[in-house]
Parts: C-alpha cells; sequence; structure tokens
C-alpha cells in the first residue's frame, strides 16, 4: 500500500473518533472548571406557596439547575429592573440550550399572595413554565431568605403594612445546582458584568450536570 493511501485510511479512521471523542472532552472540561466554582452552603430547607397555589419546596429545585431571585410586586424602584433582568436571563439560556429553571422568591409576602404573584407574572410577561414566584409564611419567608440563601431582607421596624418603600432585600441573582449547593451571587443591576458571570458559570454546570447524567445512562445501559 502507498504511504499516502496509509495517510487517507488513518485519517479516515482518526477524524471520526476525534468528532466522537470531543464532546466528551468539553463535558470533562467543564467538570473540572464547574468544580472550581464557590460553595457557599447548601440550598435551605423551605416549603412555601407558589404562584398557582400549589406547594413549593427546596425538594421541587433538587436535581434541577436553579436562578433565584428576590422581590416583591409592589415594589416600584429595582424590583422591575430585576425581573427585566431575569427575563434576559431566562431567553438567553434557551437560547444557549441550557437547562436552567428560576424562582422569585417575595420578601413582602402578607401582601404578595399567590393571585398577586399570578398577576405579577402576567403583567411582566414572565413565562412561567420554568419560572416559579413565591410567598408564604412570613417567618418561613425570612428564614428561607435570611438563613438559607443569606440575603438580607426585611422593613423598617416603625413602618405600618401599607408603607412598601419601608421594604428592603438584596438585589443578587443566586446561582444554585443540581445538588441544592448555592454556587454562585450575582450583581445584575449595575453592568452586564453579573449577567454574563451568571450565565457562564450555569453554562458550566448545567454541562457538567449533562456529563453527569450520561456517564449514569451508560452505566445503566452496561
Amino acid at each position: 500500500m502507498k504511504p499516502t493511501s496509509l495517510v487517507v485510511l488513518a485519517g479516515a479512521l482518526v477524524i471520526p473518533l476525534l468528532f466522537t471523542a470531543w464532546p466528551r472532552v468539553q463535558r470533562e472540561r467543564a467538570r473540572i472548571a464547574a468544580e472550581h466554582l464557590p460553595r457557599y452552603g447548601p440550598l435551605p430547607r423551605f416549603e412555601l406557596t407558589a404562584q398557582t397555589g400549589r406547594p413549593f419546596s427546596d425538594a421541587d429545585m433538587r436535581g434541577h439547575l436553579y436562578v433565584a431571585d428576590f422581590f416583591f410586586t409592589r415594589c416600584p424602584t429595582v424590583c422591575p429592573l430585576l425581573t427585566e433582568k431575569m427575563l434576559r436571563v431566562q431567553r438567553q439560556a434557551r437560547e444557549q440550550g441550557l437547562d436552567v429553571r428560576f424562582a422569585s422568591f417575595s420578601v413582602d409576602p402578607r401582601h404578595d399572595t399567590p393571585e398577586r404573584l399570578s398577576a405579577y407574572a402576567r403583567d411582566h410577561r414572565i413565562d412561567t413554565s420554568n419560572w416559579t414566584l413565591l410567598t408564604g409564611p412570613l417567618d418561613a419567608v425570612e428564614t428561607t431568605v435570611l438563613e438559607g440563601f443569606r440575603v438580607m431582607m426585611g422593613r423598617d421596624a416603625d413602618a405600618g403594612e401599607d408603607d412598601f418603600f419601608s421594604v428592603f432585600h438584596g438585589e443578587h441573582f443566586v446561582l444554585v445546582d443540581a445538588r441544592g449547593q448555592l454556587r454562585g451571587y450575582y450583581r445584575v443591576t449595575e453592568g452586564e458584568g453579573g449577567l454574563e458571570a451568571l450565565l457562564r458559570d450555569a453554562a458550566l454546570l448545567a454541562q457538567a450536570l449533562d456529563g453527569q447524567q450520561g456517564i449514569q445512562e451508560n452505566q445503566r445501559v452496561w
């Protein structure tokens, strides 16, 4: 056999192997990069209520990649901006083919009934197919947000229930991995850097999760 023919034959054998191996290489790189993302602790245990009126707990989040934020429906200042930013993350994640879900926790739960959350979702054209808005008893929400997510929330001590200007809360988006670990806090209200970092880290975790699920599928086959 001529040397040229040997080169062609070797190329014909190697190129398909490279195409087969490359996705595995990418997943392994993503897994290693994802392992280097910070871990801020486990997702808090909670039982709250979704905008549909159905119960929603930390168990519903496990096994999925989530982005969480904190808001209230009668907020006249930063909350509409946070919702707009979350809509962008939802849209861009979908465009990138990332399996990401979203959860917005009301920090004004006495006012924000499931009906008001549902109206807020309609008014802001939120796609609730993978985005849940949450409310519940004030003590349960405070425990979840303050002690679990480690995000500030509260109300001025001398304020009345109708004084919604006295309500305050953290503005970070929080990335939660499929194992229920808090993996990142992102300030998204100042420039594009926070959103870009969030989408980058979400992509790493999503690819790592896909790779892990692929390995589990292969193990079941064998």
